[in-house]
């Protein structure tokens, strides 16, 4: 056996758990309630309509009993006639019907709600091995079956005792009574017993949800390992997330990569930081950081720099700012304006400068504040 099966199931269900198990049409149900509910329902909807349901049934009677001459030389009459009598039979009984239909849809929602599930129809031949029904029969679900039968026969029992010696003096004086009565009477002592059992089929309803409910989740516990492996699941296998991290930060650097040739600057440190800008005037706010990296990633951002003749800045203390405090594809920050500024005023300028034609322009230093880093706040000049 594996080591999943030997492990006890001493875990709560997970909501996936669950939510399979609904899906599957596998929810908690109860009988006692089901019954309860089709015979309460029924029983309060005699009583409602008691009063209507017995005029009918007399008037129905009467007609029933009449005999029509007609009927007697037509006798491909007499079908039609039987079945309009069944109509009138039936007709009567309808809201008990509609109640006792309406407590077969509420029962179930009460538990766990009407669901649907094409799996519950598929055919299941686990059932047909006689271990397993050798385990349902004499299992804990056959001995609750079994307290509960026995817990609802003595119910029964003594509320139909309870009826029967209460309405005794009744019984006895049937006889004499008017047939009228005697109806009237034997009616209302069936309403009584039936209520009477509606309530002690409640009182087992009561006790059965709960233990159905917990019966439910005790079955669907899980092992400490099935936890583990759901959870693994949920989150994805590490070796495909971290190959998904991998892809993404070669797409990543690979866009940087070319976006380096459209900068205007890239501000190093001198080989530790690199950070690339770029700023169009009337179409952007402010300069936008279009590529960063460090060590290896700062040496390539440079090398492709210069290769696409992109003017390259050595200023420690504004790359590190710079690269800590910006994203890429993101404006610079506003405390890191007048720095940008600065630098990219000494490039445009460094590219209007013609050999020959005054002196080549210088770059101050540049200071970052107090956000910058803690090195002086010096630069070196350009590497183009």
């Amino acid at each position: 056996m594996s080591e999943t099966q030997n492990e006890d199931r001493t875990e709560q269900p997970t909501e996936k758990r669950l939510r399979e198990a609904r899906e599957k049409g596998n929810v908690p149900r109860s009988r006692e309630l089901a019954n309860v509910a089709v015979l309460g329902c029924a029983v309060l909807a005699l009583k409602a309509t008691g009063g209507e349901v017995g005029s009918a049934a007399r008037d129905w009677m009467r007609g029933a009993l009449t005999i029509d001459p007609a009927l007697l030389d037509a006798p491909d009459q007499l079908l039609p006639h039987a079945a309009r009598l069944l109509g009138g039979l039936l007709l009567p009984v309808v809201p008990l019907l509609l109640a006792a239909l309406a407590a077969c849809v509420i029962a179930p929602m009460v538990m766990g709600g009407l669901r649907f599930a094409g799996q519950s129809l598929q055919p299941d031949f686990g059932r047909l091995s006689p271990m397993k029904g050798l385990a349902r029969l004499y299992g804990k679900e056959s001995l609750a079956e079994l307290l509960r039968s026995l817990l609802r026969v003595l119910l029964i029992g003594g509320v139909g005792a309870w009826v029967v010696h209460r309405a005794f003096s009744t019984l006895l004086a049937m006889p004499q009574a008017s047939l009228e009565a005697a109806a009237g009477a034997g009616v209302d002592m069936a309403l009584t017993a039936l209520l009477a059992m509606v309530g002690a089929l409640g009182l087992l309803a009561a006790i059965d949800v709960p233990w159905q409910h917990f019966q439910h989740r005790s079955k669907l516990k899980m092992t400490k390992q099935e936890i583990r492996d759901e959870a693994k699941e949920a989150e994805g296998n590490p070796e495909i997330k971290a190959r998904v991290r991998q892809v993404a930060r070669e797409m990543s650097r690979r866009r940087m990569m070319d976006a380096v040739p459209t900068a205007d600057v890239v501000v190093m440190n001198p080989t530790h930081y690199a950070v690339a800008l770029k700023y169009e005037a009337g179409g952007m706010r402010a300069p936008k950081v279009v590529a960063k990296g460090v060590d290896e990633m700062a040496l390539a951002i440079r090398a492709l720099a210069q290769k696409n003749r992109v003017a390259v800045v050595e200023a420690p203390p504004l790359a590190r700012a710079l690269y800590r405090q910006s994203q890429v594809d993101q404006e610079i920050p506003v405390k890191l304006y007048a720095a940008v500024a600065q630098v990219l005023s000494y490039v445009y300028q460094l590219k209007a400068w013609v050999p020959g034609r005054g002196p080549m322009p210088a770059l101050a230093g540049v200071d970052v504040g107090a956000d910058g880093a803690p090195d002086p706040d010096t630069v070196n000049g350009p590497a183009l």
